[in-house]
């Protein structure tokens, strides 16, 4: 697997197999998943990557400071 980051276009890619062809992708959001002829995933693109890992980890943060806050409070 190798990940790469194209600060250019801000896009993240995730090989999984980069040797496989890519027969056609599926698109959820700024989630690009590429697959092979069989159905298996070759490549994860995150479109306007820093945005969306900047929401992940603000949301990942967020929630554990709600977990802290929930377990103090116990």
């Amino acid at each position: 697997m190798d990940v790469l980051y194209k600060r250019e276009d801000d896009i993240l890619l995730i090989e999984i197999a980069p040797q496989a062809p890519i027969d056609h992708a599926e698109q959820a959001g700024p989630i690009v998943v590429h697959f092979s002829p069989e159905d298996e995933i070759v490549l994860i693109e995150v479109l306007f990557a820093s945005q969306v890992l900047r929401a992940l980890v603000e949301a990942g943060l967020k929630g554990r400071a709600q977990l802290m806050l929930s377990a103090a409070a116990s």
